[in-house]
């Protein structure tokens, strides 16, 4: 039933709205400098952002867009998004999300057993995914110190200072990879490992996990590779960890704010994330209260490409990244860092600056990494749009027309 209210109601202009998906749209107009004391009308002001919102943002899916691990996400999960929006759901309590919960259940039957976990839930991205491994790792193991490699993402820095661990950080080896030689003592350790570093895409010795106390992966970038059968077992010894972490938002393409927890026992992990309350019906488990029903896009997705769909456009990106290197080790005024572990590829040129080379490729081909000091270009594969050999070209070009 239509609330009397018809900002609540499904109206004509919805329908419009996304009409501007399908052309461009011209700059947006000036938008007021206070909060309006009127209103514009819904009608007024989808009209002027559609110029702010849909024209000033940076095109994920160009054909030449590889700087980042920022994905353009399948049209089924804009479909999604909407219903969701639409609906509210808050996965907090079973009651205001009974279908939302039921599809989060699903999609963990159907995603843990690739990593040998039996469970876990989702949440707004993998910083909180990270966090809440690490949580587990203090309330469930009882450690206090965290090892992981310097190159590991920065929210494990972020969670150790927030759950006041100590954290000892091991330098990389040549190949950006925790270097195991500086490896302390483990035993009362939570030790985390990576599944695709940020910087290289570099994957940190899976086979110590299990070593330590508690292991956590961090897979939030590489994870999903689990699931292919040409490239999975650059994840292998993942099984073995205590938690996962994996970004639905990046190699999934899901919308953001989308990422999971995975642990290998769950009713341990739970037993330490839980609260309960008066007010709630179920206990409330991980750092999250109300959380959205991100499980639904993400379940749509899954459902619509299956298994095959979603592994032929990872190993097609991971191609993407083997051609790119190919062609840069090739040619005689570029130096490839190492070949790519995960789609990630990183290289300089010889004879000149590599942020000059970036200022000459197309916006959002390349992006640049520190390591050692030194500034090297970085593309990394997670647009399926992406045409290889235009962005081939354009590095080429680019190489050219140094001095």
């Amino acid at each position: 039933m239509d609330c009397s209210d018809p900002s609540f109601s499904p109206h004509r202009d919805l329908a419009d709205a996304l009409e501007w998906l399908y052309a461009p749209v011209g700059p947006g107009g000036d938008l007021p400098s206070h909060l309006p004391e009127a209103g514009w009308g819904e009608r007024a002001t989808i009209e002027q952002l559609a110029g702010h919102v849909l024209g000033g943002a940076a095109p994920l899916n160009a054909p030449t867009v590889l700087a980042h691990m920022d994905p353009p996400t399948p049209w089924i999960t804009w479909a999604m998004s909407l219903w969701n929006a639409s609906l509210n759901q808050n996965l907090l309590h079973d009651m205001t999300a009974p279908f939302a919960t039921q599809a989060e259940a699903i999609v963990l039957d159907w995603l843990t057993p690739y990593f040998g976990m039996t469970g876990g839930h989702l949440c707004a991205g993998s910083t909180l995914a990270n966090l809440t491994g690490l949580w587990a790792a203090r309330d469930a193991a009882g450690v206090r110190t965290v090892v992981a490699s310097a190159m590991a993402h920065l929210s494990i820095e972020k969670s150790c200072r927030l759950l006041g661990l100590d954290l000892i950080q091991i330098p990389p080896d040549r190949q950006g990879r925790l270097d195991t030689q500086h490896l302390p003592p483990l035993q009362d350790a939570c030790l985390v490992l990576t599944a695709g570093t940020t910087a290289t895409g570099a994957i940190d010795p899976l086979t110590l996990a299990g070593t330590a106390k508690w292991t956590h992966v961090d897979a939030a970038w590489a994870g999903p590779l689990r699931l292919s059968p040409t490239y999975g077992d650059r994840l292998q010894g993942i099984e073995n960890a205590d938690s996962v972490s994996l970004s639905a938002h990046k190699l999934l393409f899901q919308p953001k704010d989308s990422a999971l927890i995975l642990f290998r026992d769950l009713a341990v992990a739970n037993a330490a994330l839980s609260f309960g309350s008066g007010y709630l019906a179920k206990p409330n488990i991980g750092v999250q209260g109300s959380r959205s029903a991100a499980a639904i896009p993400l379940l749509a997705t899954l459902l619509a490409w299956g298994r095959t769909g979603l592994v032929r456009r990872l190993d097609r990106l991971m191609q993407v990244a083997e051609t790119l290197a190919h062609a840069i080790a090739s040619h005689d005024r570029l130096e490839l860092w190492h070949p790519p572990q995960t789609g990630i590829t990183v290289f300089r040129p010889i004879d000149t600056d590599s942020t000059a080379l970036i200022a000459k490729t197309p916006q959002g081909m390349l992006s640049t990494c520190v390591l050692d000091g030194e500034t090297w270009a970085r593309s990394v594969a997670a647009n399926p749009c992406v045409d290889c050999e235009q962005v081939i070209r354009a590095i080429l070009d680019a190489v050219a027309t140094d001095p």
